[in-house]
């Protein structure tokens, strides 16, 4: 078992070092699990019985990955993210740009539930603008990445928060609601600091090229902004988020469509394959999404829930849950996740690896102290998702920098990413937040 262990790790390493997709490497560690399942005496069709049961599940949360790809295409062309950002940076006083920043990528986030998306679009115009102004750039990569972690960690067009709630066997809903009473103190406090930061490192000036380029390739009428309703009204209404999206992208194909001239069979390309605007000047920040720029989350996910069917049908990680549970035992069931998280993250350098084998390890130790799947989901949310931006070699955060241009000396400015284990931690410890969630949530609906 160490020895499969040992040659998967590897693997995962000289696929981040070397740049391959982690597709190739989690192939590999099928295959090495597969066989190892082999070699304790289980058959070949016990085995694939194993890895479908968690399979099954997976493909739940897939054709909500493809509509996000969509949603998130047909938003850039309809003109619904050129809309939020032109009169998101029209707003910006050079004195409180860097809070600007933080509040302008929350906002995005949350609408596109993607720290990708945001951070190459609208991050990207805003790093733009740091350097162009003057501003700090490790202060201005932080307030970016602390607004787009906002989203990626609590929107209901999240692909990270929609695992979670697969994995967990929770609501997708009910778990937005909680991660945001959970995000608010700490989002609070990210204000402040980001306020003070302004004040002390202002930007010179605002370019107004931007701006231009803008107005001149969209019509920024306020019906772009019609395909954002059904994301913010239909989860009031308990809608599945596949439908609320479904309807978001439709409106949106309309509006491509109709208001922004784009041929129909454009547009559906734009859908399947994302959206590159004609403008040369928007073209780095407003390209990107489509359905196929999900197919390799997508293939993580599932090959990472075959596996764990597989690794938990052997009962091969029974040592390690032993230790989970002496850990839990010593700290408490919180600390012990975020523990548990922070190395998965370090050893495999991705958040949805880090949502898939959480569970795995921790799930026995919260049943044995009557906590419900619900606190396992909070408990997730609030450490390996944003945790994961913080380790310095993982993808959740040395791809947004790549983006943004930026070095690792942005990382201790990732604000909201520090103080949302930190407060969640201090709150759960001494007002119970998180605790006692009802059973009638423990029901996964995406």
């Amino acid at each position: 078992m160490i020895l499969s262990f040992g040659v998967f790790l590897a693997a995962v390493a000289a696929c981040l070092i070397v740049g391959y997709p982690l597709v190739w490497a989690l192939l590999l560690g099928l295959g090495l699990f597969f066989a190892l399942g082999l070699r304790r005496g289980f058959s070949a069709r016990v085995l694939a019985a194993m890895a479908w049961k968690q399979g099954r599940e997976a493909l739940i949360v897939v054709p909500v990955f493809l509509l996000i790809g969509v949603v998130t295409a047909l938003w850039r062309a309809s003109g619904t993210i050129s809309f939020f950002l032109y009169y998101g940076l029209r707003g910006i006083a050079p004195g409180f740009f860097l809070l600007a920043a933080f509040l302008l990528s929350a906002a995005l986030s949350f609408a596109l539930g993607t720290s990708y998306g945001v951070t190459g679009t609208a991050g990207v115009v805003l790093i733009t603008l740091a350097r162009s102004g003057g501003v700090d750039l490790a202060m201005a990569a932080g307030a970016i990445l602390s607004g787009a972690y906002f989203g990626d960690r609590c929107s209901p067009m999240s692909s990270c928060a929609t695992l979670v709630a697969a994995c967990t066997q929770t609501r997708l809903y009910d778990n937005v609601r909680e991660m945001l009473k959970t995000a608010a103190l700490p989002t609070v406090l990210t204000v402040a600091v980001f306020a003070l930061a302004s004040v002390q490192n202002p930007m010179s000036a605002v370019d107004g090229s931007v701006l231009s380029a803008l107005s001149e390739g969209f019509a920024l009428h306020w019906s772009v902004l019609l395909p954002a309703a059904p994301m913010l009204i239909l989860p009031l209404l308990r809608v599945p988020v596949k439908w609320a999206m479904a309807i978001s992208a439709a409106i949106a194909l309309v509006l491509t469509v109709i208001l922004q001239g784009l041929p129909l069979n454009e547009a559906l390309t734009a859908a399947l394959r994302g959206y590159t605007p004609k403008s040369a000047a928007l073209r780095e920040i407003l390209s990107g999404g489509g359905m196929l720029s999900m197919l390799e989350t997508c293939a993580i996910v599932l090959i990472t829930s075959l596996y764990a069917g597989i690794l938990e049908g052997i009962d091969a990680l029974a040592p390690a849950k032993t230790h989970v549970e002496r850990l839990a035992g010593r700290l408490g069931l919180f600390p012990a996740t975020a523990l548990v998280s922070t190395a998965l993250v370090m050893v495999f350098c991705n958040q949805a690896v880090t949502v898939m084998l959480d569970p795995q390890l921790l799930a026995d130790s919260y049943a044995i102290r009557g906590a419900s799947r619900t606190e396992l989901a909070m408990d997730i949310a609030n450490s390996g998702v944003v945790i994961a931006g913080l380790v310095p070699w993982s993808i959740a955060i040395t791809v947004p920098l790549s983006m943004l241009g930026v070095g690792i000396e942005a990382i201790p400015w990732c604000v909201l990413l520090y103080l949302i284990p930190f407060c969640y931690l201090v709150t759960k410890r001494y007002f119970r937040a998180g605790q006692n969630l009802p059973a009638l949530s423990e029901r996964t609906t995406v």
